[in-house]
C-alpha cells in the first residue's frame, strides 16, 4: 500500500478508533454510575440529554474558526474511488488542477486547501473547505444542503471602501451564491457582515446604462433559501444612477430571502444629473414567482425599500407578472419615494410589517412623489381611440395585521388596481383608493393628528372605480373620516370620532350606501355626513347613529346640474341627536323619511 494511501485510510481508521473508545468509556462509566444510582433511570437520562445536545454527524457548523497552518503531510496524487480525506491541515496545492477519482469524499477537521483546482468526478465536500482560493471544477455536492458565509474565507471587502472594490464585491458575493447552489445547497446563510456592493455598474473600469437594475443587483437563483441575521448588513455603494436595485429575484421561483438589514444609499446619492432620481430600490421582485420576504429591514433607497413588478408589458407575448408573493414580519424605514410599491403582480401577501416615514426629508435628500408607506399603481393609458392600453396590472392583493406611522403622503393606496383587501391595520396616514374595484377596506384603526382624510374612496372619474367596500373601520382625529366618489360602493360599521366632517361627498356619486356607522365628534360645527357641490343619485343612508356639534347630515348644492333632475337620495331611519339636526339647503332630490 503506498504511503499516501495509508496516511488517507489511517484518517478513517483513526476516527473509528476514536468512536471505539468513546464507546468503551461509555460502558465502563455505565458500570460505575449503576454502582452508584439508586435508579436506572438517572443513567439513562443523563446519556439522552448528551445526545440531543449533540449536533449530527454529518450537519455543518458556522464559521470555522480558527484554521490550522500545520502543512498537511500527504497529497492527492494518489486518492482512489470512493475514499474520505480528512482535512485536518493546510494543503497548499501550488496552483494545480487535481483530477480526482469518482466519488471522494472531503471531510474538514480544521483544514484547509488552497492555491488550486480540485476537479470532481462525483463525491462530497464539506462547505467548510470551500474558500476563494480554491477553484471547485467537475461534479461536486455540498455535504449539506445549508451553507454558511464565512466572509473570512472568501475575500470580500467590509466597511467603506472604493467602487472598484465594492463592483468586485457584487460579483463574488452573487458567484458564491450561485456555486453553493450548483453544489446541492439549498440555504445560504450569513451572519456577521457589513459590506458595500456597487450595484450602479459605473466605475473607473466599467460604464453601463444600468437599464435593468435587477441584473446587475445581487441576484437570488430559483430553488434557493438566503438566511441572513440582524447582524447582517447589505448596502448600496453611492451612485448617481437614475435607476438601480441592491437585491433581486429576477424570472426566478420558489425563493425566500429572510432576515438582515437592506440599506439604500438616498443620503449619499449623486442627483447632479437632473430628474427624479426615483428608482433606485433596495429589494426589487422583478417577474418573481414564488417568493417570501420575511423579517428583513429595508431603508433608505433612494426610490423605494421594495418593488414588486413584471417582465415586460401585459399586453406582449413574453409578459412575466410576479406572483404568489409573502412579504411578512418586515420592516421599511425613510425610503425616499415610496416604502413599497406594486406595479405589477396578482396573489400577493403583505401583513405583519412595519411602515415608517415613507417619503421623508432627511438632512441630506429631499422625499419624491408620491411618498407613501405602500403603494399599488399599476401604469396604463388610453389609445386614439379612448380604449385602454395596460401596461402593468395588480389585482389579489392583501395588505394585513401592519403598522404604519409617519408617512408624508399616506399610508396605503391602491392608485391604480383590483380586488386589494386592506384590513386589520394600525395606520397614522390614511388608506384610499383611486381606479380600483373590489377594494375592501375592513377593520383597520386609523388614528390621525386632526388633519388630513382617514379614508379616500374613488375620485371623479368613475369609469372604472366601483364594486369597493369600507366597513369595520375605526376612525380618530382627522379632518375628514371618510371621503367618497365613484359608484358601486357599500359603507357600513365604521366608527368615526372627532372628525370635522364624519362622511364627506364632495363630487358625483351614485349606487352607494351608508349604513350602520357611529359618528360622534364635539368639535365644533362638525358634521356627520355632509354632501357639498355634489350629483349624487341612487344614494342611501340609513341606520347610522350620528352625535355631532353641528348638522347630523347636510346637503349644500346637491343635484343642481340640469343632467341631476331625476338623481334621489334616500335619507331614513337614522339616530340623529346632533344638535342640527338635518340639513338640506339648495339641493334637489333629497328625500328625508323616518
Amino acid at each position: 500500500m503506498k504511503t499516501n494511501d495509508v496516511k488517507t485510510k489511517s484518517r478513517i481508521m483513526n476516527s473509528l478508533t476514536m468512536k471505539t473508545i468513546r464507546f468503551n468509556m461509555m460502558v465502563l462509566l455505565c458500570l460505575v454510575f449503576l454502582a452508584s444510582c439508586t435508579k436506572e433511570e438517572e443513567f439513562v437520562e443523563a446519556v439522552t440529554n448528551e445526545e440531543e445536545n449533540t449536533p449530527p454527524p454529518n450537519e455543518e457548523v458556522g464559521n470555522v474558526g480558527e484554521l490550522t497552518d500545520t502543512p498537511c503531510d500527504f497529497t492527492l496524487d494518489n486518492v482512489t474511488s470512493n475514499s474520505t480525506v480528512v482535512i485536518d491541515c493546510q494543503m497548499d496545492l501550488e496552483g494545480k488542477t487535481v483530477n480526482l477519482p469518482a466519488d471522494v469524499n472531503f471531510e474538514f477537521e480544521g483544514g484547509e486547501i488552497i492555491n488550486g483546482t480540485l476537479n470532481f468526478s462525483g463525491g462530497i465536500i464539506d462547505g467548510r473547505l470551500l474558500n476563494y482560493q480554491l477553484t471547485i471544477e467537475g461534479n461536486a455536492t455540498l455535504k449539506s444542503t445549508t451553507f454558511f458565509f464565512d466572509p473570512s474565507r472568501w475575500d470580500i471587502v467590509q466597511g467603506e471602501t472604493t467602487s472598484e472594490v465594492a463592483l468586485s464585491n457584487n460579483k463574488k458575493l452573487e458567484d458564491l451564491i450561485n456555486l453553493s447552489k450548483k453544489m446541492g445547497a439549498t440555504t445560504f446563510e450569513m451572519d456577521d457582515f457589513d459590506a458595500y456592493f456597487e450595484i450602479s455598474k459605473v466605475t473607473s473600469t466599467t460604464s453601463n446604462q444600468n437599464f435593468y437594475p435587477s441584473v446587475e443587483a445581487i441576484n437570488v437563483p430559483s430553488d434557493f433559501n438566503l438566511k441572513m441575521s440582524e447582524n447582517t448588513h447589505l448596502r448600496a455603494y453611492p451612485n448617481g444612477v437614475e435607476r438601480y436595485a441592491l437585491l433581486a429575484v429576477r424570472n426566478e421561483s420558489n425563493v425566500t430571502i429572510s432576515g438582515g438589514n437592506l440599506h439604500g444609499e438616498r443620503d449619499k446619492h449623486d442627483y447632479s444629473s437632473g430628474g427624479p432620481h426615483a428608482w433606485g430600490h433596495v429589494l426589487e421582485l422583478h417577474g418573481a414567482v414564488g417568493v417570501t420576504v420575511s423579517n428583513v429591514a429595508m431603508s433608505m433607497g433612494a426610490g423605494d425599500g421594495l418593488k414588486i413588478h413584471s417582465l415586460n408589458h401585459n399586453y406582449e407575448a413574453n409578459y412575466i407578472p410576479s406572483n404568489d408573493i409573502v412579504v411578512t414580519d418586515c420592516t421599511f424605514d425613510s425610503n425616499r419615494r415610496n416604502n413599497v410599491s406594486i406595479t405589477d403582480g396578482y396573489n400577493i401577501i403583505i401583513e405583519n410589517s412595519t411602515f415608517l416615514n415613507a417619503g421623508i426629508d432627511t438632512p441630506n435628500s429631499t422625499g419624491v412623489a408620491p411618498r407613501f408607506a405602500l403603494d399599488i399603481e399599476a401604469y396604463r393609458t388610453r389609445d386614439s381611440n379612448g380604449e385602454f392600453i395596460f401596461y402593468e396590472k395588480v389585482s389579489d392583493v392583501i395588505i394585513r395585521n401592519n403598522t404604519e406611522e409617519g408617512s408624508v403622503k399616506g399610508g396605503f393606496l391602491v392608485a391604480i388596481g383590483d380586488n386589494v383587501t386592506i384590513e386589520n391595520n394600525k395606520v397614522s396616514s390614511g388608506i384610499g383608493y383611486l381606479l380600483a374595484t373590489g377594494v375592501k377596506i375592513q377593520n383597520n384603526e386609523i388614528t390621525g393628528n386632526g388633519t388630513g382624510n382617514a379614508i379616500t374612496g374613488g375620485r371623479s372619474d368613475t369609469e372604472t372605480t366601483y364594486n369597493n367596500e369600507i366597513s369595520g373601520n375605526v376612525i380618530r382625529g382627522f379632518g375628514t373620516g371618510i371621503t367618497l366618489y365613484s359608484k358601486e360602493t357599500k359603507i357600513y360599521d365604521n366608527e368615526i370620532i372627532n372628525a370635522q366632517n364624519g362622511i364627506f361627498i364632495p363630487n358625483k356619486v351614485n349606487d352607494m350606501e351608508i349604513y350602520n356607522n357611529t359618528i360622534t365628534s364635539d368639535l365644533s360645527g362638525s358634521h356627520g355626513v355632509f354632501a357639498h357641490i355634489a350629483s349624487a343619485d341612487d344614494v342611501t343612508i340609513y341606520n347610522n347613529e350620528i352625535d355631532t356639534d353641528g348638522y347630523g347630515i347636510s346637503f349644500v348644492n346637491v343635484n343642481l346640474d340640469t343632467s341631476d333632475a331625476n338623481n334621489q337620495v334616500f335619507v331614513r331611519d337614522n339616530n340623529i341627536i346632533s344638535d342640527l339636526g338635518v340639513q338640506v339647503s339648495n339641493s334637489q332630490g333629497i328625500i328625508v323619511e323616518d
